[in-house]
């Protein structure tokens, strides 16, 4: 990765740079990848996004002030193609320039332990944070309370 400064035309080098210099950094699909989705189960480029939006669960997204560049991270589940009788979960990190999407997916069965979906769910996060910063933005967490799923029970019968 190469970074340059496009000075002001009342740049100083005495001084030092502005807070507002633009700085420039030359990146490549394959280097986003590398910095960013190196735990990823499957990484790919595209020129839309790959996300059924049937099946996404949640999302979080950061965008630039254009809306050129944006970084999203999305939790999905799916049924495999090969096998209808199992269904795999997975979490997205798509990178998008332009017109050119940067996707990477860190994937386990829906009937895999929990500390695999731990592990994935944390290794997306962590991209997803790192990714943030090509925006100038950071990630903040927080918390979240999630109830028991209740079972179904069958009707009441009752006698009169």
């Amino acid at each position: 990765m190469s970074m340059t400064i496009n000075p002001t035309p009342d740049f100083k080098f005495g001084a030092d740079p502005d807070w507002d210099s633009p700085l420039n950094f030359k990146l490549t699909p394959e280097l986003i990848a590398h910095a960013l989705m190196e735990t990823a189960s499957a990484v790919h480029t595209g020129w839309e996004s790959c996300v059924d939006d049937d099946a996404i669960l949640s999302q979080i997204a950061a965008m630039d002030e254009t809306g050129d560049k944006s970084i999203r991270l999305i939790e999905q589940e799916f049924i495999d193609e090969q096998d209808n009788t199992a269904a795999w979960h997975d979490w997205t990190l798509e990178v998008r320039v332009g017109s050119v999407f940067i996707l990477a997916h860190w994937q386990a069965r829906s009937s895999a332990p929990a500390v695999d979906w731990e592990w994935s769910a944390a290794a997306a996060e962590r991209a997803f944070e790192r990714a943030c910063v090509l925006l100038g933005r950071r990630v903040r967490r927080s918390l979240v309370v999630e109830e028991p799923v209740r079972p179904e029970l069958p009707p009441r019968s009752s006698r009169h």
